[in-house]
């Protein structure tokens, strides 16, 4: 079995080498850019009064200088990717010893309304999303939510396939997390594509050649003025003046079209290496090969494309240079050649970029699946069958307990079936359900389970097990109750669900709460429904001897030598030890 860990720590002294090495060799061509510079200095110094020379040791030293400039920037950038690896190798490490508190929650997901996300700590501080993501963009991190949340139930082979693929590339992931990571987006690819798909071409066409004619036009001037056939001088400042005028009457629309395009520059640059990695990489499983061909345009790389318009956006950018905007624009109509460029590019494949932005959030959110199966080598994926129990798991236990204390348990839910579960307060009554619904949406989504071995039925599910009381929906506790369970009830006439339920209709008295609970999961149990109920009420346990479908199991608690014991393991039939009293008394509360 591969070890992970070891491989973190293997790669995290092999990039944190990278770094050194590569800092040192920067280091050496800032030494090597003095000198060119020094050298510029003292050479045209000493020639100052031979001027072919001391031009030739200007014109030689600038080009050595930029050249050197040029291989600093691209050794910096190496440098870069391999901290960002160091950072993803020790974050790896980290979270892998249980610190990941400090990570994003994705608290702006939950969704008290949603089938389960409130119930199962989905998201939050300790949550299951806290735990798995690794994305770095915005729209994979909303991607990767939504992935949890969506509660579906078809193609779960392929997402098995996909993820148990990047599951065993754990070096590319890596190298898209770093590249990802490298760049700062400003502005969100909704917004992006938004303004893409709203942007009126200002240019005429007659713009697609006249930048090059009248540029031609500034070359020949400027030669015959050199050798003197036009006397007159004057004439090449009369030529700057009606290219300025020429591009003054779509200065404005320029000026916007500049603005917006500034915001996302950056933004297209990381995504052409996103694609570039997402195209040159080899995919077996059905989904990634799909994703694949949907980035394909016209026998063109998506990264190719991506690239030719963010060089046109960089060109256009350059225009905030007072001296190269005014002389550019006077005699080659810079900016007119750059806007129409960049409006050609909308034109052609603005409506392709949300397909090609959704390519790469997919990744970006795959790859944490991918990272969460790779980090758990010890977990299964559930073999899919299209009937007979929905859940047959040997050794299920929560994925985010520690394994060395973790207690795991073997369960059997058959299609249509009903568990009634008590047992004394923290005997792990909640901790189970919160397990057997993360099974649930683990293997909807793809993953690995937390067990020796599982099979599963697919099928959605829907939970009441944490419901709150809004004062700014003037609706008590009760009613936030009644509410959920008759959204419950509505959803399983539509399709069936998987229930979970954790004390229901605690807000009334416990006569109340006992017929009450009794009822409901008689009618569940008269919808064919398949779920678990846990709960203190033992009279709800009865219901076993009346109806087939229903089963009792509890957990236990001991009380040994005045100390309290628990065992975690699911066992059948009904609780008899409850602790509520022992625990005032050991607390000295009464």
């Amino acid at each position: 079995m591969k070890n992970p860990l070891e491989y973190y720590k293997t790669h995290l002294q092999v990039y944190k080498a990278q770094v050194q090495r590569l800092t040192n060799t920067m280091t050496l061509f800032s030494l090597y850019r003095l000198a060119v510079f020094v050298g510029i200095g003292f050479g045209v110094y000493f020639f100052f009064n031979q001027w072919q020379i001391a031009v030739a040791i200007a014109v030689f030293g600038v080009v050595l200088f930029i050249y050197l400039l040029s291989k600093h920037t691209d050794i910096k950038r190496q440098r870069d990717f391999n901290k960002a690896l160091v950072q993803i190798n020790e974050d790896e490490i980290k979270i892998a010893s249980g610190d990941f508190h400090d990570r994003n929650d994705g608290l702006q997901f939950q969704d008290p309304t949603h089938y389960y996300s409130l119930d199962i700590d989905l998201f939050g501080r300790g949550s299951f999303f806290q735990f798995i993501n690794r994305t770095t963009i915005q729209e994979g991190t909303v991607q990767l939510a939504n992935a949890l949340k969506a509660n579906n139930v078809d193609c779960i082979k392929a997402r098995q396939e996909a993820i148990n693929e990047l599951n065993n590339k754990p070096k590319w992931r890596q190298h898209y997390t770093a590249t990802s990571s490298l760049v700062h987006v400003e502005t969100p690819a909704k917004q992006i594509i938004g303004w893409l798909q709203s942007h009126k071409s200002f240019l005429p066409k007659i713009m697609s050649w006249l930048p090059l004619v009248f540029s031609l036009g500034t070359l020949v001037l400027l030669a015959l003025t050199v050798l003197n056939v036009i006397e007159n001088k004057a004439i090449i400042g009369y030529w700057l003046f009606i290219g300025l005028a020429i591009t003054g009457r779509y200065l404005k629309k320029i000026n916007v079209l500049a603005s917006n395009t500034d915001k996302i520059k950056d933004t297209f640059r990381q995504y052409a290496s996103l694609l570039d990695l997402i195209e040159n990489e080899s995919f077996t499983s059905e989904l990634l090969q799909q994703k694949q061909r949907q980035i394909q345009s016209d026998n063109k790389k998506a990264s190719e494309i991506f690239k030719v318009f963010s060089k046109s956006l960089d060109a256009l950018d350059n225009r905030n240079n007072l001296i190269g905007a005014i002389f550019g624009n006077g005699y080659f109509l810079t900016d007119i050649r750059n806007s129409y460029k960049i409006e050609q590019w909308i034109a052609q494949y603005g409506n392709k970029v949300s397909d090609w932005f959704d390519v790469v959030s997919f990744f970006d959110a795959y790859n944490s699946f991918g990272n969460y199966a790779y980090n758990h080598p010890e977990f299964v994926f559930p073999e899919i069958l299209e009937q007979g129990a929905v859940i047959k798991a040997k050794g299920l236990g929560h994925p985010l307990l520690n394994k060395n204390k973790r207690v795991d348990s073997d369960l059997t839910i058959e299609n249509e079936a009903f568990f009634i579960v008590t047992g004394a307060n923290m005997a792990g009554k909640s901790t189970f359900l919160r397990t057997v619904s993360l099974h649930i949406v683990m293997a909807n989504v793809g993953l690995p389970i937390c067990a020796q071995s599982t099979q599963y039925s697919p099928v959605k599910l829907i939970t009441s097990m944490r419901t709150t009381d809004s004062l700014a929906d003037d609706s008590s506790y009760f009613f936030s109750e009644l509410t959920r369970l008759k959204y419950i009830v509505d959803a399983i006439q539509k399709e069936p669900y998987f229930i979970i339920l954790d004390e229901i209709l605690k807000g009334t008295n416990s006569t109340d709460k006992a017929i009450g609970s009794r009822k409901f999961v008689e009618k569940l149990v008269a919808s064919n429904a398949t779920g678990i109920i846990a709960t203190h009420d033992l009279s709800l346990c009865e219901i076993e001897k009346e109806l087939e479908a229903v089963k009792n199991y509890y957990f236990d608690a001991e009380i040994i030598n005045d100390e309290l014991h628990f065992d975690y393991t699911l066992k059948t039939g009904v609780c008899q030890n409850m602790n509520a009293s022992f625990l005032l008394k050991k607390m000295e509360i009464v």
